[in-house]
């Protein structure tokens, strides 16, 4: 496979996620002001954290408003993070290698990005009640996965594309519970109030994780969410299993001829320490720094991605 073709698959996935993920970031954050007793700039300000937009948010838009965090992630083509531009990005780099995905999948991914910019030239609307965009962008991007899992052949191609969607998947589930826990840190005179509840659900349902949680955990509980969103082996939106995920595919990438490649020690080194995690002690030695180290080995993980697959050595 070409290395440009294979860059195009893996960066396609990744952004097509990416725009999901926004999603579920808006969808939560609101959920978690209805009942939120802070100030409403600490609680939108923690959405552009999230996705590391912080500042260049405050480069744009003077006040950190509900209505302009939502225009921001949603529609400002200025943010290379925003929803639009992802898909617009995810678009262009299926376009390029449209020979190389098949007609459905072209079409779902082409589908999306317009239903997303017919809405941007409604953003008064949308921005009122997002709710049901929001839902749509969900309902757009399963329909992208569910036809590349039920019309693509599951060879070299799928997994690169399998392998963007997971390291995505997995740098976001960790962003948003990195996040979310610090604004959701109880105050005590909280802790298993109803309140307390409602808001590590909306947490739980911002990864579609609330119904396999309680079906594992039953009452929800700070410490068994963070078990279940790092941990789980089985749930596929946890950041271990994301990890196993890309492990299997670069195994079927590299083959057995290259099974000691940089990538594979990369994710193989993150894989086995989330095995011998606990959540307990997460928390006890700070959940933060062990996000912020987690994601620095994604980091590293892509990096031994991109050079040795995408990157062409220069002629001697």
């Amino acid at each position: 496979m070409l290395c440009r073709v294979a860059d195009s698959l893996f960066w396609m996935s990744r952004y097509l996620e990416r725009a999901e993920n926004q999603a579920r970031f808006i969808e939560v954050t609101s959920n978690i002001a209805l009942g939120y007793r802070g100030r409403e700039e600490t609680l939108w300000s923690s959405l552009l954290h999230a996705g590391g937009d912080a500042d260049s948010f405050r480069e744009r838009y003077t006040e950190t408003t509900r209505e302009n965090v939502i225009r921001y992630l949603l529609f400002d083509r200025q943010n290379m993070n925003s929803v639009i531009s992802c898909l617009s990005y995810a678009r262009e780099n299926a376009r390029t290698i449209r020979e190389n995905l098949t007609t459905p999948m072209w079409e779902a991914v082409n589908r999306f990005y317009l239903r997303v910019r017919q809405a941007a030239s409604q953003q008064a609307s949308v921005l009122q009640h997002p709710h049901p965009f929001l839902e749509q962008i969900k309902r757009s991007a399963h329909q992208v996965i569910g036809v590349t899992d039920a019309t693509w052949s599951h060879g070299e191609a799928w997994h690169f594309s399998t392998l963007g969607y997971q390291l995505e998947r997995a740098d976001k589930t960790s962003r948003i519970l990195d996040v979310k826990y610090f604004i959701l840190l109880p105050n005590p005179s909280h802790v298993g109030s109803q309140v307390d509840v409602v808001q590590w659900g909306a947490l739980l349902e911002s990864t579609s994780a609330l119904q396999m949680y309680r079906r594992t955990f039953g009452r929800i509980q700070p410490v068994n969410v963070v078990d279940f969103l790092m941990l789980n082996v089985q749930f596929p939106r946890s950041m271990r299993f994301c990890v196993g995920a890309a492990e299997k595919s670069l195994m079927e990438i590299c083959g057995t001829g290259d099974s000691d490649s940089a990538p594979l020690r990369e994710v193989r080194s993150l894989g086995s320490q989330l095995t011998n995690a606990k959540a307990s002690e997460i928390i006890e030695g700070g959940l933060h720094q062990f996000v912020d180290n987690y994601q620095s080995h994604l980091n590293d993980i892509g990096q031994a991605i991109s050079e040795t697959f995408f990157q062409v050595a220069t002629p001697v």
